[in-house]
């Protein structure tokens, strides 16, 4: 089953995430399929960047948001790069 989460990267207290499409089985920052965004949230307001047309088809094929990225996705989805 395909998840689209968050993997953390950058430094300590410093934290910068992509958003992914990767296998449930996988880490978190582990081998993904697919990047599908990126989220800075130390910017003021914090920075969403959305692939929006590869989300879309990633969710119509069964992939399932996790809880953070379902709330990024609602925000900034309409306002998402095609």
């Amino acid at each position: 089953m395909v998840k689209l989460r968050l993997a953390r990267f950058g430094a300590k207290k410093s934290p910068f995430y992509r958003i992914v499409a990767t296998d449930i089985h996988n880490k978190r920052d582990g081998q993904y399929i697919e990047l599908l965004g990126t989220y800075n949230p130390m910017m003021d307001p914090p920075e969403v960047k959305l692939v929006a047309d590869r989300i879309r088809y990633w969710m119509s094929v069964g992939a399932q948001p996790s809880d953070r990225v379902k709330v990024l996705l609602n925000s900034n989805l309409d306002k998402a790069v095609s």
